[in-house]
């Protein structure tokens, strides 16, 4: 498992077990109380993943209170895996918007500055091509509007990303 810190840079740490996942929340639990405060949490982070990876005291507050299913404003073990999970979920999320914005980049139109940023459909049978699957403009252009939800013949990035998931 991979957690992540809640910022724009991408730092993680790799949990492979659940007892490397006890061995974490102890090493977050400085008091050894049994209970991972919101500044315990936010010096541990800052810790495992650098300070390029911090998060401020409200941010840390704000992580914690997300989690915290009984409302005492502190982790038990078991809202820190939770917590966890949520992290390795929002970093995958993260990993797949990258992804789709490389997919993205590689079908948009670049060559006419009017549709830059729009995937076309000479820019889609252009790619298609490249990929071995030749189809000409027309099917190319009914591809397209399946998925084109504003009608205006080329695909946004948001119409492209509801397309991927579709598929």
């Amino acid at each position: 498992m991979v957690v992540a810190a809640p910022s724009s840079q991408s730092c993680s740490i790799s949990i492979s077990s659940s007892s490397e996942l006890g061995s974490l929340f102890a090493a977050f639990d400085a008091d050894a109380d049994g209970r991972i405060s919101a500044s315990e949490l936010r010096e541990c982070m800052r810790a495992t993943l650098g300070a390029e990876a911090a998060v401020s005291a409200e941010e840390a507050e704000a992580l914690v209170a997300d989690a915290d299913a009984d409302g005492d404003g502190l982790l038990d073990a078991a809202e820190f895996a939770r917590l966890v999970a949520r992290l390795q979920q929002d970093a995958g999320e993260e990993d797949r918007h990258r992804g789709l914005r490389l997919a993205f980049g590689m079908y948009s139109e670049t060559e006419n500055n009017m549709e830059a940023g729009c995937i076309t459909p000479a820019s889609l049978r252009r790619m298609l091509a490249r990929l071995g699957a030749h189809q000409d403009v027309d099917e190319c252009r009914h591809m397209i509007c399946r998925f084109d939800l504003d009608g205006d013949g080329v695909l946004s990035f948001d119409e492209f990303k509801i397309m991927m998931n579709a598929a």
